[in-house]
């Protein structure tokens, strides 16, 4: 199950071009692994080093205005690499794979359809790692980015003049329209860029972080109860089986003969038909009684008004 969770935080390390396992959130899920990430994160610990490093003061400002030379290239540190990282969310489907195998030989995995749900599953953390590095690796075409850039910048550059040109009174009300204008149009610029990668770290991408906490912490409650034979919870009298028709327990309804119980479940059935539809008139009654209460002050109000009008 921590695996599981490994599988997570690897991946969103990944799709964020952090391809060591120097972090915080992912060192103690993976250290007992044998992994290429591993083995490079020991020695070239300095490239692994490197995202720690904050940013000069004008490269953060650069970075929080948009501009995008003042941007830095988060695949540098796959550049700098001097040593093979692999691919850890990938080793880490190995690792489940081959316990599952393990499972399967040994015979803790006896049935049938439970292997195959769990290679089924394999397949599907594959297939979550596969789709995720496509939308990552599939941005826009180069020469359409320049070329919307450009188109941009031409315009709004030009805007200027022509609305000089088309309507001489503005005046100096060129320039708050320019404004608005660029404002606008840069903005669906910097849309398109962002929608390319929503796995950054901006306050629009995807919350990786919260996603990763909500894995871990499902996985804990999932462990954090032992499998409790049907008989402890199933036969309890506060177990009301036929609820709301009946606020018997189990025991009381274990008692009775069959038909009795097929004929309790035709009353049951009969009394959720007629709560629904008793709510759905209560529902209906309401707005009707809204809308009268509604309309008379509409016309109240209008009578006021015209009798002021006469006055």
């Amino acid at each position: 199950m921590n695996l599981i969770v490994a599988f997570v935080v690897a991946l969103k390390h990944k799709l964020r071009f952090e391809p060591y396992t120097n972090y915080d959130d992912i060192e103690n899920l993976v250290a007992h692994l044998e992994t290429f990430a591993k083995t490079a994160t020991k020695e070239d610990s300095e490239n692994a080093q490197r995202v720690f490093r904050k940013p000069s003061f004008f490269k953060s400002v650069g970075e929080y205005l948009g501009v995008s030379f003042a941007e830095s290239n988060p695949r540098k540190v796959l550049k700098r690499a001097n040593r093979p990282f692999g691919n850890l969310p990938l080793e880490i489907i190995s690792y489940l794979a081959a316990y599952t195998d393990e499972l399967a030989i040994s015979g803790r995995l006896p049935v049938a359809m439970h292997q195959t749900t769990a290679y089924n599953n394999i397949a599907v953390l594959n297939d979550v790692l596969v789709g995720t590095e496509r939308v990552l690796n599939t941005p826009l075409p180069i020469a359409y980015s320049i070329a919307i850039a450009q188109i941009t910048w031409v315009y709004i550059l030009l805007l200027p003049f022509q609305l000089h040109s088309a309507t001489p009174k503005m005046e100096w009300l060129v320039i708050p329209a320019t404004v608005v204008a660029a404002y606008i149009i840069l903005a669906f610029l910097f849309i398109g860029r962002e929608i390319e990668n929503p796995f950054g770290q901006d306050v629009n991408d995807l919350p990786l972080e919260g996603y990763c906490a909500q894995v871990a912490a499902e996985m804990d409650i999932i462990a954090s109860r032992a499998p409790r034979p049907s008989g402890e919870w199933m036969e309890s009298s506060t177990n009301q089986v036929l609820w709301p028709l009946s606020g018997s327990g189990w025991p009381v309804w274990a008692s009775r003969s069959e038909d009795k119980i097929r004929e309790a479940v035709i009353h049951k059935v009969e009394h959720t038909f007629q709560s629904k539809k008793k709510q759905d008139e209560d529902f209906e009654a309401s707005k009707k009684h809204f809308s009268k209460k509604s309309l008379e002050k509409t016309i109240s109000n209008r009578h006021k008004h015209s009798a002021s009008e006469s006055v």
